[in-house]
């Protein structure tokens, strides 16, 4: 059973604030790259006379700088920093036809891939990461001779595959510096506004959670493989999350998110900004301890551009990822469908990791090259409801023998094709100023009482394999019903559900204001940041089903901040 596909605008990514003593960054230095390019000539001299030589080796060293601060209720629970480098190492014997990195048919292990984390020294020493280097070379070696016998075997006992595509594709070598920024982060500022956010929160005795954490990375790759890539690349993301939940009666958790992203701190929100959202949040959490539950519900929908942008990422872009097409136990949805209408004409979907701002919001799925060293460029996947092609890392598929960019893991994963910044663009002869009087005259017209509208959502999940139903889930926190006379209700315990065609097809209208959702998405290669950007959305009809809710009824101590008071 292939796993989940995940998508998570608040919870995955609070505990990137890893625990250690603090360091400061490293000064730009030749020295990790240039000790990585003379072990990799090295180990491709010395082990060019075996029998089964590497025809491709690639080193990959990721360092990670993190600094945190987390806090609930007005204190502090946390405070760190930490910087720790990461190696990763892709040998393939054979050839680019077929090597050691095929998947073996009726080996779900190695379908999965796996976390494989080599830790690499922190100083710019070069003896002793060629030392490190080495050694993992060597095993990884020893590993893929015997891979490559089993992919042999594999090929001969099993029926033949329907995509006959090479394993790896050729590239062109690409060169390329980008030199780290230090990120700046006064931590002591920092528990002052956390204490400060998280404060209101304890004014409710029915507020059982309230969190805000600030997660600084600063994230340093370099790059270097056996075709003379050299790589070094930076990235800086700064997060900042609120959260926070409450019980109705009945059980069900009610929960509240938050999220902001900034390439540094200071294009993080100001103080008065950040505590009218906590107020905001507070007077939700109190109307959704009373709200309605929904019952299952199928008809017309609104989807805000925040939560339409998780709508496209779940029920299309994870089925466009190129290696989705060739494997075998995967649904394949979209496979056979170059050039096919796919969705309504006015609509276009583009994936673009070059973009680094839309909608007044820095977008989180930016990079200039991918952990392939391959060159992130716009991909145009849907134009004008045509499907013209896919998300590609250097796994080729049947017609699509190149990568556009799109190789992408977590440091100790695998590279598989993984999206980065999905755009959303409609026609002028879809975009209508009012998707609320069209969703009234589509209830109408159809006899329902009433229809939904999606404000708000905090992640979802889809499964893309074919031996499970082919469908998603996008979670929501924030629905109202729209009632024939435009009143709206604020309403609970509803998951937008359904299966990817039949839903994807049914988006008929758009307005104007564009929404962001940034996240991280977690899959076979790891969590990975993702933006989707995307208007609002009206589609003819959806499904809803009831949310899971616990049984555990609310609290029956009393809050202590009620006997303080």
């Amino acid at each position: 059973m292939k796993p989940r596909v995940r998508l998570l605008g608040y919870p995955l990514i609070l505990f990137a604030v890893a625990l250690g003593p603090g360091h400061a960054q490293n000064k730009d230095s030749r020295v990790v790259l240039d000790a990585m390019k003379a072990e990799l000539n090295r180990s491709m001299e010395k082990l060019k006379p075996q029998p089964s030589p590497p025809y491709f080796l690639s080193y990959e060293i990721t360092e990670t700088y993190t600094a945190g601060v987390a806090g609930s209720f007005g204190a502090i629970t946390a405070a760190n920093e930490n910087r720790r480098r990461s190696l990763d190492i892709d040998l393939r014997v054979g050839d680019n036809s077929l090597d050691n990195t095929r998947p073996i048919r009726g080996d779900m292990a190695f379908e999965m891939g796996g976390y494989s984390m080599i830790e690499a020294p922190l100083e710019d020493d070069a003896a002793a990461i060629r030392a490190v280097l080495w050694y993992n070379t060597d095993a990884r070696y020893k590993q893929a001779v015997e891979q490559l016998t089993k992919v042999k075997t594999n090929a001969q006992v099993k029926v033949a595959q329907e995509d006959k595509s090479a394993d790896f594709s050729r590239e062109e070598p690409a060169k390329y510096s980008e030199k780290a920024v230090p990120i700046k982060v006064n931590l002591d500022a920092w528990k002052e506004k956390i204490k400060k956010y998280t404060a209101p929160f304890a004014q409710y005795d029915n507020i059982y959670g309230a969190n805000a954490a600030l997660s600084v990375t600063n994230e340093r790759r370099w790059f270097v493989n056996s075709e003379e890539s050299e790589i070094e690349v930076a990235q800086p993301q700064c997060h900042l999350y609120l959260s926070a939940f409450t019980k109705a009666d009945d059980g069900m958790e009610l929960p509240r998110y938050k999220s902001y992203f900034a390439f540094t701190p200071e294009g993080l929100p100001d103080d008065a900004s950040v505590l009218k959202v906590v107020e905001n949040m507070i007077k939700d959490l109190e109307a959704l301890r009373i709200a309605p539950v929904v019952e299952p519900y199928a008809g017309p929908a609104i989807l805000s551009g925040r939560a339409s942008g998780v709508f496209f990422h779940e029920v299309f872009g994870h089925r466009v990822e190129g290696h989705r097409q060739k494997r075998e136990d995967e649904g394949q949805t979209f496979k056979k469908k170059i050039n096919e209408k796919v969705m309504n004409e006015a609509f276009s979907i583009y994936f673009d990791p070059t973009v680094r701002r839309a909608a007044g919001t820095d977008l989180a799925g930016c990079f200039p090259y991918d952990n392939q060293g391959v060159k992130a460029r716009r991909v145009g996947v849907v134009e004008n409801g045509i499907l013209k092609t896919f998300l590609m890392s250097r796994t080729p598929i049947e017609n699509f023998p190149q990568s556009n960019g799109h190789g992408r893991k977590q440091a100790g994963y695998r590279p598989v094709s993984r999206q980065s910044n999905l755009i959303v663009e409609v026609a002028p002869s879809a975009v209508q100023p009012d998707l609320k009087k069209m969703l009234i005259e589509q209830i109408k017209g159809e006899g329902k009482p009433f229809g939904l509208y999606f404000e708000d959502i905090t992640g979802g999940f889809t499964m893309t394999g074919r031996f499970v139903p082919n469908a998603f889930n996008v979670t929501p926190v924030m629905v109202y019903r729209i009632y024939q006379d435009g009143h709206e209700e604020l309403v609970r315990g509803v998951d937008l559900i359904g299966t990817p065609l039949a839903t994807f097809s049914r988006i008929i209208a758009a307005d104007t204001r564009l929404g962001v959702f940034n996240g991280v998405c977690g899959a076979e290669s790891g969590g990975v940041p993702v933006s989707a950007v995307s208007p609002g959305i009206l589609v003819s009809q959806i499904e809803a089903q009831k949310k899971e809710k616990s049984q555990e009824r609310p609290p029956i101590l009393p809050a202590p901040f009620k006997d303080s008071r």
